[in-house]
């Protein structure tokens, strides 16, 4: 929790606005030192406490009931959506990672909230095209391969109900958006899909500064 994701925040800045909001319980501590144990080449994929707080109160926000999360990696995000839903709530979590959701199985547990998470291990884009058209979503998050965002939206938001939101992390990639130098696939892949969804007239769309970049697309 030291290192903010955000690259345009301080530590210092870091450190006060995660103790102005909701912070981070013991579970959720666990799992971010657990991660940062078990992956630390990796951990950094974690979203931020700031978020994790932000999407807890945005799934309760919205009334989420059926949920649907595109990487999952240790569980940190989907462990905050989960706790934002009722009792009864469905999400359901894309991965391909057995190693990565085994932490995330054992956040869950000690969350109590495992009861409410379906976890499937395969190819996200398989996973959603399986997907039933009449069983609308009420939030999705996409936080997985760049190169595949596109794919992963366009079968998200057929299946999204009116006022229905996605949200969308890494947008901003660390500032390379705007970095001429940048070539990288996964660069150009963000920079695609940013000037797709703004285009989309099925979505409203707000970008905000949030962890690395987060974009909400809420259904007309």
């Amino acid at each position: 929790m030291a290192d903010p994701k955000s690259f345009f925040l301080s530590p210092e800045i870091h450190q006060y606005l995660v103790a102005h909001g909701t912070e981070p319980d013991e579970v959720q501590r666990w799992l971010m030192e657990e991660t940062i144990a078990k992956v630390p080449d990796l951990s950094i994929m974690q979203i931020s406490p700031e978020q994790g707080s932000f999407m807890t109160l945005f799934t309760q926000v919205v009334g989420t009931k059926r949920a649907v999360e595109v990487g999952t990696f240790t569980g940190y995000s989907s462990l905050c959506i989960a706790r934002g839903m009722p009792p009864g709530g469905r999400l359901l979590c894309c991965d391909v990672s057995e190693e990565w959701t085994s932490i995330a199985r054992e956040a869950w547990k000690r969350a109590g909230v495992d009861d409410r998470i379906e976890l499937v291990i395969a190819p996200a884009i398989e996973t959603l095209r399986a997907l039933p058209k009449d069983d609308l979503i009420d939030l999705a998050f996409i936080d997985a391969d760049k190169e595949s965002y596109a794919a992963y939206y366009e079968e998200l938001v057929t299946r999204l109900r009116p006022n229905g939101v996605i949200l969308v992390d890494n947008v901003l990639w660390g500032g390379g958006v705007v970095d001429p130098k940048l070539a990288d696939a996964s660069t150009k892949a963000i920079r695609a899909f940013n000037d797709m969804v703004v285009a989309d007239d099925r979505v409203d769309t707000a970008m905000i500064p949030l962890g690395d970049g987060l974009t909400l697309l809420r259904k007309r």
